[in-house]
């Protein structure tokens, strides 16, 4: 009697403690559930981020591909710069060159004439003469003229060299050089001037416009033709609007 009632008190003290472990797992069931939603949500958000990082990573690497693409053709354009301002110089120089003989030349055949007349040369000679200096002035501004326009050039060129050596590089303009806005267009703040590049005037050269000597604003050019030009308004440089007939005068003249 007495064993079954042990075994009777051992089978309730299990079915007790079975009893008392189920509640304790039925109650951190929630628990461990959110816990594993949790990592779930965490996994995911670590998978996705790690997915935009690979993105953000790849774009990174095309960018510098192409930073670096554009900073080899930059300074292939600045050695192409620096190789046609070297070809222009040399050719100034060959021209120069050529306008001392020639002016030698005239110098001579003004001295030759002059001696000539002096000993009583016949009008044939003198002729002839005459005609071999005019020849030889012709020549001479003939030179002269390509000497001006190789001297553009080198200047334009040397602008553009300095685009490449330093983006601040400030274009100066002839002192003398002055001209009047022939047309407005207030829409897109650009101006037609009667000034070019027969007057010395050169892309990127920044101009002062000005009414009755007080200033009205400030352009810089873009577009260069023979005897006229297209200019831009400079952004916080617009004093009062802009007219027919403004007169413009360099902002940066040459010393």
């Amino acid at each position: 009697m007495l064993l079954r009632i042990s075994l009777i008190v051992a089978i309730l003290a299990g079915l007790g403690a079975a009893g008392l472990g189920y509640y304790e797992v039925s109650t951190q069931i929630p628990s461990l559930t959110k816990q594993r939603d949790d990592e779930n949500s965490a996994k995911k958000q670590a998978l996705t981020e790690l997915a935009s990082t690979k993105t953000t990573l790849k774009k990174t690497q095309g960018d510098l591909a192409q930073t670096k693409q554009e900073l080899t053709n930059t300074q292939g354009e600045r050695d192409k710069a620096i190789a046609r301002a070297n070809d222009q110089q040399k050719r100034a120089d060959q021209l120069s060159d050529k306008l001392g003989k020639v002016t030698q030349q005239r110098d001579d055949a003004q001295a030759s004439l002059a001696s000539y007349t002096a000993s009583g040369l016949t009008a044939d000679q003198v002729f002839k003469l005459n005609k071999t200096l005019k020849d030889t002035l012709a020549e001479v501004d003939v030179m002269n003229g390509e000497k001006l326009v190789m001297m553009h050039k080198i200047t334009v060129l040397t602008n553009e060299l300095a685009k490449f050596i330093g983006p601040d590089n400030v274009v100066r303009l002839p002192a003398s050089l002055h001209g009047k806005i022939v047309a407005v267009d207030p829409k897109w703040d650009f101006v037609v001037l009667n000034i070019g590049e027969d007057q010395g005037l050169i892309p990127d050269g920044e101009l002062l416009v000005s009414r009755h000597g007080k200033l009205v604003a400030k352009v810089i050019v873009r577009t260069v033709e023979k005897d006229r030009s297209i200019a831009n308004l400079v952004p916080g440089w617009k004093l009062g609007d802009m007219y027919e007939g403004d007169a413009v005068s360099p902002a940066h003249p040459a010393s």
